[in-house]
């Protein structure tokens, strides 16, 4: 692999069973930094490149973070007749892609505006090790090779539970086969992002989990940093955003005297509910400050310039006031969840649909059922698989009063949409405990004021028990937050807007009254210790836990009647050998009874047969036209058949569409018969009793 490569231009180290290898100055050598990860026979190349700021007046990083997933890494060839190239990319590389923007963004300098590009490359997939931790370490030794400055590096770690134990970096087998599935980017000491999905997973093995992922990561970010020192380019200093920093902090020292008591007067007489208010003081401020300055003073500078600083000021009176009183701007205790609005079966011709409302955070969401075929069939590298539980999220630009386009979900709506959808995946209904539905769950935001995506869980939950859905058990979500100054911290609990923004984490936990199913975090300092996770997963749990007490006095259990708009489904089981028959000759035989009940029908290679249809008497006729065409005819059955065939000996007649049985010519009278013609033609009805099944099947 590393042809050409000097021995020291590649650090390894061995995790697990697998040893994780990573190199430089083989690939890509002109990117700004480049590495080539290989973590069994999964190989990712990573490169980063900066470039100069698109804007000198630029107020943020424009950061690109590309997962670009190959078809040839696995040995395949894209499913599509008409395009083989490899084109947009799928939710699943959109997902990585966002994971890793979230692990590595934070530690860049504040106020750099320089272009980064940030590519990972998946050239080689062995069917075991996930491309995605490669990916996210490829990022990251990339970057701290690269000219670009940064406050790397991090690492990263996937942890799993099979058969009860913890297991580092997870075959792909093993993810599906175990119980808790942890991704964590950081060092040997801090943790700086993390996605969770489990089965209902009690806090203490979360934090476990989290202790073992960071070993993990403490035997590879020195590799990297070894790297770095020996290959890596002089850092360039970054280019920060065209501000003048002395007059910010001037206007800073101005405004947050004034502001410190436009605040707590709007605190105290504003509506807890109203997120304006708040704001609306620090603009009023800003713009008395403005009207301070004399015309030619105003003439060079922007007026923008206050508002910023007003920004930064209440940013500041916030993260004070939140760590000497332990105040919050709508007045709630630290560990207070917002006021609770809950609603169910809302809409008349919908299968099932849920309203949850937190504070001035409102999701509807919206479930509908479908049959087998409606499934989500996904081509990726790593396979090919069929899709019946989805979830879409959707924020439009009105749940927070602005105005906007509609240009599509971003990437943050697909993230949001995943992360709902992985905390409610453990509560779901196998196809042996309920009709393989598919289930495609809507969560629209009508109002936005901290936490949509948890809130989304919330109302899912809602609309799977209103339609009926066998789900095992509630499930809530809640998004803890975070204020710190060194050892002095306070956390959070069911965060708002400005909560999310001023502070230094956003802790999102979602789960069942008996354990957790998901989590995502995102933090804004180096690192957290244990004991402020434990802190904030037993402050989540209380909150969850008196969500779900709101839930269920609404809905306390799916209902027993599904909607009377929603399809019905039932399943027949049938000999795998019988398929064939049930089909026909070019589907001759199931497209009969679609097309004379109006049903839709769905074979699974196993023999399951599913029938969906709105019809009781159609599914009824569909139900006993399958039973018929595949069970086993005995002797002494009746039928009513028509005749098919005639020959001299005899005559064939249908007893179920595609099996025939012979009737001898010397069955049709109690006297002999010399022409078939005489008592059978094609077309007649004969009432037959079966007199025999041979050897070989035939009637």
């Amino acid at each position: 692999m590393n042809t050409n490569v000097t021995s020291d231009q590649v650090v390894k180290t061995t995790i697990g069973d697998t040893e994780l290898v990573i190199s430089t100055g083989k690939l890509a050598t002109q990117a700004g930094g480049s590495v080539v990860v290989q973590y069994g026979d999964t190989v990712v190349l990573g490169t980063a490149t900066m470039g100069r700021p698109f804007s000198p007046d630029a107020d943020f990083m424009p950061l690109l973070v590309e997962y670009d997933e190959k078809y040839y890494a696995s040995g395949k060839i894209k499913g599509s007749r008409f395009m083989k190239r490899e084109g947009k990319p799928n939710d699943d590389a959109i997902l990585t892609a966002r994971l890793i923007d979230r692990a590595i963004r934070p530690l860049f300098p504040e106020n750099m505006i320089n272009d980064l590009q940030v590519v990972l490359t998946i050239l080689s997939y062995d069917g075991e090790n996930t491309p995605d931790i490669p990916a996210l370490i490829a990022a990251s030794a990339a970057i701290s090779l690269s000219n670009a400055p940064w406050n790397g590096p991090l690492a990263a770690a996937r942890v799993g539970r099979v058969d009860g134990k913890l297991v580092a970096n997870p075959t792909l087998a093993q993810q599906e086969a175990g119980d808790l599935d942890l991704v964590v980017a950081g060092t040997g000491d801090n943790i700086a992002m993390l996605e969770a999905g489990g089965n209902e997973v009690a806090e203490e093995l979360m934090l476990d989990a989290l202790e073992e992922s960071m070993k993990v990561m403490g035997k590879i970010t020195p590799l990297i940093a070894e790297l770095a020192k020996k290959y890596g380019k002089e850092k360039d200093e970054p280019t920060l955003s065209n501000r003048d920093r002395e007059l910010d902090q001037k206007l800073h020292d101005q405004i947050k005297p004034l502001l410190t008591e436009k605040l707590i007067a709007a605190a105290k007489s504003a509506d807890p509910n109203a997120k304006y208010a708040i704001g609306n003081a620090e603009r009023d401020v800003a713009k008395e400050v403005w009207a301070t300055f004399s015309e030619d003073e105003q003439a060079e500078m922007k007026e923008a310039v206050v508002y910023d600083a007003a920004h930064a000021a209440h940013a500041s009176i916030f993260r004070e006031r939140v760590l000497s009183d332990s105040w919050r701007a709508d007045g709630r205790k630290l560990d207070e969840v917002r006021e609770l609005t809950v609603d169910a079966g809302l809409l008349p011709r919908t299968h099932g649909s849920g309203l949850f409302k937190r504070g001035q955070t409102q999701i509807l969401t919206v479930l509908t059922l479908g049959g087998p075929s409606d499934v989500l069939i996904q081509d990726t590298m790593i396979q090919e698989s069929k899709k019946r539980y989805i979830h879409y999220y959707n924020f439009p630009a009105f749940s927070v009063g602005e105005i906007k386009p509609s240009r599509g979900p971003g990437r943050r709506e697909i993230g949001h949409g995943a992360l709902a959808e992985r905390a409610l995946l453990p509560v779901l209904p196998n196809t042996e405990e309920w009709p393989p539905y598919t289930m495609l769950l809507m969560s629209e935001v009508l109002e936005s004021h901290g936490s949509s995506s948890m809130a989304s869980v919330c109302g899912s939950s809602l609309a799977l028990m209103d339609a009926g859905v066998p789900i095992k058990k509630a499930v809530a979500g809640i998004a803890m937050g975070l204020v710190s100054d060194g050892d002095n911290y306070k956390v959070l609990t069911d965060i708002a807007g400005i909560e999310d923004e001023k502070g230094d984490m956003d802790f999102k936990v979602a789960g069942t009254k008996d354990g957790i199913t998901a989590i995502q975090m995102d933090i804004k300092l180096d690192g957290l210790t244990r004991e402020i996770l434990a802190e904030a997963l037993e402050q989540a749990k209380q909150a969850r836990l008196h969500i779900l007490e709101a839930m269920n006095a609404v809905i306390k259990e799916p209902r027993a009647d599904m909607s009377p708009y929603a399809p019905r489904m039932t399943t027949i089981q049938i000999d795998v050998e019988k398929i064939g028959d049930l089909i026909g000759p070019k589907g001759k035989h199931i497209n009969e009874i679609i097309e004379q009940t109006g049903v839709e029908i769905d074979i699974a290679d196993d023999g399951l047969v599913s029938i969906t249809s709105n019809e009781a008497e159609a599914m009824q006729k569909a139900v006993d036209w399958v039973n018929n065409m595949t069970k086993e005819i005995q002797t002494g059955e009746r039928f009513e058949g028509k005749v098919v065939k005639v020959m001299n000996f005899g005559a064939f007649v249908e007893l179920v569409p595609g099996v025939d049985g012979m009737v001898h010519i010397s069955e049709f009278r109690d006297r002999r018969v010399e022409d078939i013609g005489e008592v059978a033609k094609v077309g007649d009805i004969l009432k037959v009793v079966v007199t025999e099944v041979d050897s070989m099947g035939r009637i």
